[in-house]
């Protein structure tokens, strides 16, 4: 099952693995699950960290070179596909980084760990 980070899951996983459920922690750490960081997560964790709404540890590149080391993170561009699948979503939730994510999951047949109970209300597949 190929996973996909929610940027929350993202940050716990490399600081707070604890506030991960059980069920979404063991799907991180099963190494036959490939996870993936979108690059629209990226890009909504290093905003949030410059607007002073995200206070990280490290640097964001710092962060994603160890996940990448200790669980093998893999990143996820953007692709037009991705995008145009957004017309097919539901109006749910008005964040676009979240629908971006959702849209990715349905494209690509990831499975999107996240704890927003929102997002999780989108018909895609998802693990927490």
């Amino acid at each position: 099952m190929k996973l996909l980070l929610d940027n929350h899951v993202f940050l716990w996983l490399a600081s707070a693995p604890e506030k991960l459920t059980e069920r979404a922690l063991q799907a991180c750490r099963n190494r036959h699950n490939p996870i993936y960081l979108s690059a629209v997560s990226a890009w909504e964790i290093q905003v949030k960290s410059q607007l002073g709404k995200l206070t990280l540890d490290d640097p964001l590149a710092e962060l994603i070179r160890e996940q990448q080391a200790i669980n093998g993170l893999r990143i996820l561009g953007v692709e037009l596909s991705h995008v145009l699948e957004l017309e097919a979503l539901p109006s749910i939730h008005g964040d676009p980084f979240d629908r971006l994510l959702v849209a990715q999951t349905r494209v690509e047949s990831h499975h999107l760990v996240t704890a927003d109970r929102t997002v999780r209300n989108y018909p895609a597949h998802f693990v927490w």
